[in-house]
C-alpha cells in the first residue's frame, strides 16, 4: 500500500531530515515509528503524504507513485487521512460543519451525503453527541477524535497519525488511543508516529526505530521491545521504558 525508497530529505546546506529511508507497509498493516525527538519522523510522514517534498527518492501509495511531478496531488492526497498533534480545526465551525467541509469540496459529496457520513464518523470515534458544538466546548481528546473522523469520511485508503497524543492531558490520551486501536483492528493501513508505547504494543504488526533520519531497526513489538539488536535501540527503549 505504501512504499518509500531511498528517501533524502535535506533543509538548507546542514541539516539532513532523512538519509536514504526505505519503508513498505501493506495494506492493513499497522507501523508504529519510534525515536529520540528531532530524528527525521514527522518528517517522514510529511514526506509520504508530499507536505514535505522530498530532496531525492521515491513515494508510492497503492500504486501511484506521489514523486512523479505530472502526478495530481490533490486527488491522491484525499486517499491519505493525516492527524497532527494539533487538531487544526475551525473554530467558528460546529463539529458536523468540520467533518462535512473536506468531503464537500474534495470528494463533491452533497450537503445531506456529507452531514450523513459525518454523522456516522462521529458515531465512530465516540461523540456522535458532539455533532452540533463548537471546538471551543470540547476537551482536547475530543477535538482529537473530531480531526479522526473529519479524516476518516474522505475514505482514506491509508491514515497517518503524527504523535496525535502529544497535545493532550494525560486522561485525555487514552480516549484517542482507543479510537485509533480499533481502527487497527478494523484493519485500517496505518503509520503512527508516537510515544505511547503500550499502544505501539497493542496496536503495531510493526515497531520502526529511527535515529538520525534513518531507519535503525523495526521487528514486531516483541522483538523490538523485547529483544532488540542494536545498541542504539536499545538505549532508546531502556530509557524510554524506564519512566
Amino acid at each position: 500500500m505504501i512504499r518509500v525508497s531511498g528517501l533524502y530529505k535535506t533543509f538548507g546546506k546542514d541539516i539532513h531530515a532523512l538519509r536514504g529511508v526505505d519503508l513498505s507497509v501493506d495494506s492493513g498493516e499497522v507501523v508504529v515509528v519510534v525515536g529520540p525527538s528531532g530524528c527525521g519522523k514527522s518528517t517522514l510522514l510529511r514526506s509520504i503524504n508530499m507536505l514535505e517534498r522530498p530532496t531525492h527518492g521515491i513515494v508510492e501509495i497503492d500504486g501511484t507513485v506521489l514523486t512523479d511531478k505530472k502526478v495530481n496531488l490533490d486527488r491522491v492526497r484525499a486517499d491519505v487521512g493525516m492527524v497532527f498533534q494539533q487538531f487544526n480545526l475551525f473554530p467558528h465551525r460546529t463539529v458536523l460543519d468540520n467533518v462535512m467541509l473536506a468531503q464537500r469540496k474534495v470528494r463533491g459529496r452533497s450537503k445531506a451525503e456529507a452531514g450523513e457520513v459525518a454523522r456516522q464518523q462521529l458515531e465512530h470515534v465516540g461523540i456522535p453527541e458532539k455533532a452540533d458544538a463548537y471546538p471551543r466546548q470540547l476537551s482536547g481528546g475530543q477535538q482529537q477524535r473530531v480531526a479522526i473522523a473529519r479524516a476518516l469520511a474522505m475514505n482514506p485508503k491509508v491514515m497517518l497519525f503524527d504523535e496525535p497524543t502529544s497535545a493532550l492531558d494525560p486522561e485525555m490520551i487514552s480516549e484517542v488511543l482507543e479510537v485509533m486501536l480499533k481502527l487497527s483492528r478494523e484493519g485500517m493501513t496505518m503509520i503512527v508516529v508516537t510515544h505511547e508505547m503500550g499502544f505501539a504494543r497493542a496496536a503495531a504488526d510493526r515497531v520502526v526505530f529511527m535515529d538520525e533520519g534513518q531507519i535503525v531497526e523495526s521487528g514486531t513489538p516483541g522483538e523490538m521491545f523485547d529483544n532488540p539488536q542494536h545498541q542504539r535501540t536499545r538505549d532508546f527503549f531502556d530509557k524510554i521504558l524506564s519512566h
